[in-house]
């Protein structure tokens, strides 16, 4: 792990990203050295930063800090996080506070292989997502109500939960992005009052651009999520996987899903 570029395991008790939770985060893939979609995370994260009016290190400071660490861990999950830095007490930014970055590689993590093709069965949290439109989509460091609802999907012997807001509306799984198949439409959650807006779910989006299946970003009560021809989920660990069961709904066939699957498993995309 690196602190602002040099071998670390703490931060400063003073740091805002450990007081406040005043900050942001990425988690990548890192595959024999190579960075899928950097671009596309590294863009993410600028907005991220900008929404916070947090300094986003340049993308070779960054690279420079994955490049030092890539010789012990070629392969793995990079993450990456950047705080406000060491600041003053009380809730109020303070000019002149400089960020503090956190860059780090951890191996794969133990995932089951079939989840990918025979799917998941997924938990559908009793946790509430609230609503604040000024943070939504943003991958910032307050992931309490994450936090919370994987303890129900984990004590429940699950592989991912699902998410709904105080309105009943389905936003994301609690820690990917969902996406729904009825006929030959994609749809997924509308995302402007609560989620966040993960880099595979622009990759799903731009796979039914090239393909000319239309997507909705719309809302999605769970009565209609039950309606669905097909389920998945996506994030940036483990890809993409088809929905199996959750609640009423229950599938074993996922064509559309798979043929997903197999383009986003393609680093040129």
């Amino acid at each position: 792990m690196l602190v602002n570029g040099l071998p670390s395991d703490s931060v400063s008790t003073l740091d805002r990203g450990l007081n406040y939770g005043d900050g942001v985060f990425r988690t990548l893939l890192i595959r024999q050295g190579r960075l899928p979609s950097w671009e596309r995370h590294y863009l993410k994260l600028q907005q991220d930063c900008a929404a916070l009016r947090l300094d986003c290190p340049a993308a070779e400071t960054l690279l420079g800090d994955i490049a030092s660490l890539i010789s012990s861990s070629p392969d793995g999950v990079v993450k990456i996080v950047i705080t406000r830095g060491v600041g003053q007490r009380g809730y109020a930014i303070q000019k002149g506070d400089a960020a503090t970055r956190i860059t780090s590689i951890t191996p794969f993590p133990q995932l089951q292989a079939h989840y990918s093709t025979a799917g998941i069965r997924l938990h559908r949290c009793s946790l509430k997502l609230g609503h604040q439109p000024r943070l939504a989509g943003i991958k910032h460091l307050n992931r309490l109500e994450n936090v919370l609802a994987a303890t129900e999907y984990l004590e429940m012997g699950m592989p991912e939960g699902l998410l709904e807001d105080t309105d009943g509306l389905v936003i994301s799984g609690t820690r990917s992005n969902l996406f729904v198949i009825r006929g030959r439409t994609l749809y997924t959650p509308d995302l402007s009052r609560c989620g966040v807006a993960g880099v595979q779910r622009e990759r799903v989006m731009d796979w039914a651009k090239e393909q000319g299946v239309e997507c909705k970003v719309t809302s999605i009560r769970f009565e209609e999520l039950l309606q669905a021809d097909e389920i998945f989920m996506v994030n940036s660990v483990f890809g993409l996987w088809p929905v199996a069961e959750v609640d009423g709904y229950k599938r074993n066939e996922h064509p559309i899903s798979w043929r997903i699957q197999e383009w986003l498993n393609d680093e040129n995309n």
